[in-house]
């Protein structure tokens, strides 16, 4: 079990400090544990974590005579002065988690404010699940528990390192028996909860084999009864596998045969670890000719580390023993048969014991022996249709054909495919991995049920439905006529009819936003779900609500975050003055009989993700029409409470909204449209193996057209920048505006640079990552204000470039009438700017952060957009940068850089959005000469690939070397200048 309290969160309540302090070890004798004074009630820690069964902990935490002192993420800039501590034990309230339950709430969106414990947690369970999406693992045996065991190569090994050595000391604060070491512990545990959760259960045996391997897919991992040495075998096995170590190891690559030759070969190279581009062939070594002479540099003798690579080699490639009789072997030579089992089984065997293994492009990427559907409207019987003339009931006639790719073969093909006895055969001028058993099966199949009728929502979900039949073909393609044909390939624009709105509905409709409620009520005919991912500000709210005032009845379910909760009914409100609008939300809401009752007089209920995670089951026996997600990326972690929670409320049609469908990894993708349409896109393992894993890792062309004909239909995107699609919002206007440093800024960064520098360099692994973020940090901190990196609350005019130049731009909009929006990162900061900007401009002056309460969080928005309003608002990002209407802005100014043109763009989106009059004037702060200088001109590059990777942030830093980070760190002579 893992425990969970609140010192894994600032917000939980619980005060911590672990920061310089050994928290391990034992209380005293004689002193008595007393209760945190601070700490969190066990309702407060289900309402954060959502799950867990609740116990109590002693903890050893530094002391002071007045008490537990605080965490350093909860310290204020105006901190108190250091104090003589003690360690002293406290009891807290906590949650004990199974390690799968760890891993879901890890893999959720952290506490606004997530403490170093939080933190390392989660790097924890990250480094994990990127083991476990390699392969490096091994089923092992301890202790008579099955456990899957991560394998640590040369990089993970330092990883694992580095993480171990970063572990706060409050991990190991509870005052019990914890493993000595306490890092593998935890990464094992995470790593067998990974893998177990990816894993269907296999049938119970009765050999101690078969008992061992059910109870490596079971959350029970006890295997029962007498053992006898298998645990002895496994650790064999284990040793077997141990990946070499040093800088040059022992490589292999498969070389398709040349011409006409049947003969494959696996060839023997010698490669430098820290550089695998850096290889020489065996023949090379042996000769010490050609690249083997750069080797040379990493080994006296590099013949010698080849030939004893080769020999450890053997131990998980038995078949290696044919070409070690001679002194200086260079390759195996093998057939097709060992070509194929070298391919799926040996190579990843020799990758996980860390030898370096090169396969042909042709083979990973080559086309796909499977199914090929075909379906064509029904000649016969009778279609079932709905309103519109068709439906998900229109019955087809269907013909499956054996294809490679997405191309049919010829019955001759086919006819010399089942006489292979090779399963690697060339097939029109390309290599084919041919499975004879799974041809068989397909022929079987194509036999008996090659042709027939099914209705067009069994061909949507035709490969889901193979999967379920336990046939392991794929689908390479499906294709149809009509109006189904039109969905497949993407192009509907005939099928979408206008849909005129009531008399009652008082918005007038820009054509994108007509052509999205024809969208939207074309799936709802068809009983399909649909994702309707318009750019921020482009009115996805009023284009839903055209959609239920033009359908009428009800009722329909809005799920949204907490904070657009007015706004939603502000809108509805508005737009559908007669539409009968419930929110469902707050501590006063009902339940029972008296819920069912306002949910049948209601047309559309509002309420919140929290709610439905606390009342999916209540809510999930209401009748509903349309179940809709407004911000779908907060069901990102389909694994998630939430997720699920949402998932199982039944309804005709599902509707997600959301500007970034996708913001991490395709896993959200995924998520999202398993919530639109169960099964479109498979089971999620199906789904990570055939899409998320070639796209992601591999940037497979072929896997991405594939997705992106599968999800395009029911994915509408518009953006506000294409004058096609919306030529009467006004310009956005970016410029970056460059800021010279005081020379206290100056002397301060170059101080912080020199500090961190000297760290970084004797530093490594996790270690060496936290300090390359802290010192980016700490350099933001410098160029914005002496006084936020010093956190002493000293005067803030004059010593600040920035401040200066916020000043000067802040003096002439105010001058005009004009109202401003200023966004920072840091929350401290922004508390330093609303009392700065408050006495210099003698008016009030807003400011949005974590600690806002809804109430508060409206109240302000509606002053700031009333004429009378303040004409400055200033906003962390994270508070303020989604869920917000604040046209009333026409200046954006980014006082310091996300370095995250997404984040950043949803920000300005605030003031750019539909109801905007004015041009929006958006300006990006950064320091001449310093690291905001140089990362600026990376991004604008850059920008372009910037939009299309996956996952995006600072981590991408802490890869750089030393020397490039001095670079990047540097102050030029021209950075400082004078400020008046």
């Amino acid at each position: 079990m893992l425990v969970v309290h609140a010192a894994w969160s600032a917000t939980g309540g619980v005060c911590v400090w672990a920061e310089d302090a050994t928290l391990s070890g034992t209380a005293k004798p004689g002193v008595k544990p007393r209760k945190h004074p601070f700490g969190a009630s066990v309702e407060t820690l289900r309402k954060i974590f959502g799950t867990g069964d609740e116990c109590t902990l002693t903890l050893l935490l530094p002391s002071s005579s007045a008490g537990p002192v605080a965490a350093p993420e909860l310290v204020r800039p105006a901190a108190d002065k250091p104090r003589k501590l003690k360690q002293a034990p406290w009891t807290v309230n906590a949650l004990a988690l199974t390690p799968g339950e760890a891993v879901r709430l890890l893999e959720q969106q952290p506490p606004e404010t997530p403490s170093g414990c939080w933190r390392w947690m989660a790097a924890v369970a990250r480094f994990a699940e990127a083991l476990v999406d390699r392969g490096q693992v091994l089923p092992g045996l301890v202790a008579g528990h099955a456990r899957w065991i991560p394998q640590l190569t040369g990089d993970e090994a330092d990883h694992a390192r580095a993480l171990d050595k970063a572990m706060p000391a409050v991990v190991r604060a509870e005052q019990a028996d914890l493993p000595g070491d306490l890092m593998p512990f935890v990464l094992t545990a995470l790593t067998d909860a990974i893998v177990r959760d990816r894993l269907e259960e296999i049938p119970a045996g009765g050999s101690a084999p078969e008992r061992w391997l059910r109870a490596l897919t079971t959350q029970d991992a006890v295997v029962d009864g007498d053992l006898g040495d298998l645990g002895e075998k496994l650790r064999s096995w284990h040793r077997s596998a141990a990946p070499p170590a040093g800088p040059l190891r022992t490589c292999f690559r498969l070389a398709l045969p040349d011409g006409d030759d049947e003969d494959w070969r696996v060839e023997f190279l010698l490669q430098a670890t820290a550089d695998p581009s850096l290889t020489a062939s065996a023949r090379d070594v042996w000769q010490g000719t050609g690249a083997a002479t750069l080797l040379a540099r990493y080994a006296e003798h590099p013949e010698e580390v080849l030939l004893a690579g080769l020999g450890r080699a053997s131990r998980v490639y038995p078949e290696l023993d044919a070409a070690l009789r001679v002194s200086t072997p260079a390759f195996l030579r093998t057939d097709p048969q060992g070509a194929y089992k070298f391919l799926r089984q040996s190579a990843n065997a020799l990758t996980m014991a860390g030898f370096g293994v090169q396969l042909p492009s042709a083979l990973q990427r080559g086309p796909e022996l499977g199914l090929k559907l075909k379906a064509s409207s029904s000649k016969q019987g009778q279609s079932a249709v709905v309103k519109g003339g068709m439906g998900l009931n229109d019955i087809l006639d269907y013909q499956w054909k054996l294809a490679v790719g997405e191309d049919e073969l010829t019955q001759a093909e086919i006819t010399e495919l089942a006489k292979a006895k090779a399963p690697l055969v060339r097939l029109r001028g390309k290599w084919v991995e041919l499975d004879n058993a799974r041809l068989r099966r397909a022929l079987t199949f194509l036999e008996q049920s090659g042709e027939g009728r099914m209705t067009a929502r069994d061909l949507l979900q035709a490969d889901s439905a193979l999967a379920e039949q336990g046939l392991d073909v794929p689908v390479t393609d499906v294709v149809a006529d009509g109006w189904l044909g039109d969905v497949l390939a993407g192009n509907i624009e005939d099928q979408l009819a206008p849909v005129p709105t009531p008399d009652s509905f008082t918005a007038t409709l820009r054509p994108y936003q007509e052509r999205g409620l024809a969208w939207l009520s074309f799936l709802s005919r068809l009983g399909l779900g649909g994702c309707l991912a318009d750019d921020m500000g482009l009115g996805k709210t009023v284009q839903l609500l055209a959609l239920v005032a033009a359908e009428g009845g009800g009722p329909n379910l809005l799920v949204c975050p907490m904070s657009v909760v007015g706004n939603w009914q502000r809108e509805a409100a508005r737009f559908t003055p007669e539409l009968r609008v419930y929110v469902h939300h707050g501590a006063g809401r009902v339940g029972g009989g008296e819920l069912a009752a306002k949910v049948a007089g209601s047309d559309l209920v509002i309420t919140t993700y929290g709610v439905v995670s606390r009342e999916h089951e209540e809510l999930a026996e209401l009748g509903w029409r349309r179940v809709v997600l407004d911000e779908a990326q907060n069901i990102k972690n389909s694994a998630s409470k939430q997720a699920r929670a949402v998932r199982s409320l039944p309804a005709a049609h599902r509707i997600a909204l959301t500007g970034t469908p996708v913001e991490n990894r395709l896993a959200e993708l995924w998520s999202v449209m398993e919530f639109a349409n169960p099964g479109l896109l498979g089971p999620a393992s199906a789904f990570r193996s055939k899409f998320a894993v070639p796209i992601e890792r591999d940037k497979n062309q072929a896997a991405t057209a594939a997705l992106r004909r599968r999800t395009q239909p029911f994915i509408l995107r518009r953006v506000k920048t294409d004058k096609q699609i919306i030529s009467d919002l006004p310009d956005k206007i970016e410029m970056t505006e460059v800021c010279q440093l005081t020379a206290e800024q100056g002397s301060l960064y170059q101080a912080v640079v020199a500090d961190m520098m000297d760290r970084i360099d004797n530093s490594e692994g996790m270690e060496r990552r936290g300090l390359v973020l802290s010192t980016l940090s700490r350099l933001k901190q410098v160029c914005n204000h002496p006084a936020h990196l010093l956190k002493d609350g000293s005067r803030m005019p004059g010593r600040s470039g920035k401040l200066a130049r916020l000043e000067e731009l802040l003096d002439e909009a105010l001058s005009e009438g004009d109202k401003v929006l200023c966004f920072t990162q840091f929350a401290e900061f922004g508390e330093m700017l609303r009392a700065h900007l408050t006495a210099k401009f003698e008016q009030p002056v807003l400011f949005l952060h974590g600690g806002v309460t809804k109430a508060q969080r409206d109240a302000m928005v509606e002053r700031f957009q009333s004429d009378a309003g303040p004409p400055i608002f200033v906003l962390s990002l994270k508070a303020g940068g989604v869920g917000l209407n604040l046209t009333a802005a026409s200046h954006v100014v980014h006082v310091d850089r996300w370095w995250n043109p997404a984040v950043e763009d949803q920000a300005t989106d605030r003031a750019f959005r539909i109801g905007q009059r004015r041009n929006v004037q958006v300006r990006k702060f950064v320091c001449a000469g310093t690291v905001e200088d140089r990362i600026d001109a990376m991004i604008r590059t850059k920008k372009a690939l910037a939009e299309m990777v996956v996952g995006s942030g600072e981590d991408w830093l802490t890869e750089l070397s030393t020397n490039a980070l001095r670079e990047l760190f540097e102050l030029t002579p021209d950075a400082v200048g004078e400020v008046a």
